[in-house]
């Protein structure tokens, strides 16, 4: 999965931890963990929750582009 390095980079760009963006998308640490290590994908309205939360484009976290 293509997008997972951007999401840690994201996270860590923005001093955030995995309980932080868990407690944002309403699930727990563990299931967000999974997203970053690519063991489940990450659901659509999640990514729209980021992508506005980091305020850049689904295109960018997905790597679609490299323009935030």
């Amino acid at each position: 999965m293509y997008y997972l390095k951007r999401l840690k980079d994201l996270r860590k760009s923005h001093n955030l931890r995995q309980e932080n963006l868990a407690e944002l998308l309403r699930i727990t640490r563990q299931q967000y963990g999974l997203y970053e290590t690519g063991k489940r994908e990450i659901p659509v309205r999640h990514l729209k929750i980021l992508a506005l939360f980091y305020q850049t484009s689904a295109d960018y976290i997905l790597e679609i582009t490299n323009q935030m």
